[in-house]
């Protein structure tokens, strides 16, 4: 049992202890890979990556980002809303997670986790203020309020 208990001291010791302000600011996926399949490479010199933001408020937004046949960028957003994280536990926008493993800190540039059947690596970006205000606001669209979704129901469908 010592043995044990010494090994699960001496793995703890050697993984860095990450500040959780670290996750702060802008990200931008690597890779990631489904499970059963190969490694896709994301970001510089392809044409898909994901953004991650992390606000100090606990402001979270993420959107995928592609790059047309014809040069144009696409925004996608994907949802906007709140995070924690603090002492190696993530939650995004509401759900708890039933692991730790879902955003593990590798150093104060890395991180890497999982999502379902997906493990992804990504890697903090510094942006401009006008990139990450117009990604932010593409994400925040999301939250159309509810009368003007139903006027577009009622308009356009």
């Amino acid at each position: 049992m010592a043995v044990v208990l010494m090994s699960t001291l001496q793995a703890n010791a050697q993984k860095p202890k990450i500040a959780d302000k670290e996750l702060l600011g802008t990200w931008t996926l690597e890779w990631m890979q489904y499970d059963g399949e190969k490694k896709i490479t994301c970001g510089k010199g392809t044409s898909y990556t994901s953004f991650k933001y992390y606000g100090a408020d606990g402001e979270y937004a993420c959107a995928e980002i592609a790059l047309s046949n014809d040069g144009k960028i696409k925004v996608l957003p994907h949802e906007y809303g709140t995070y924690s994280y603090k002492d190696g536990w993530y939650i995004e926008m509401g759900r708890k997670p039933a692991r730790n493993d879902i955003l593990v800190m590798k150093d104060n540039t890395h991180f890497h986790g999982r999502w379902m059947n997906r493990t992804e690596a990504w890697k903090k970006t510094p942006l401009s203020q006008k990139v990450v205000k117009y990604i932010l606001d593409c994400c925040k669209s999301l939250n159309t309020p509810t009368d003007v979704q139903q006027e577009i129901k009622k308009q356009l469908f």
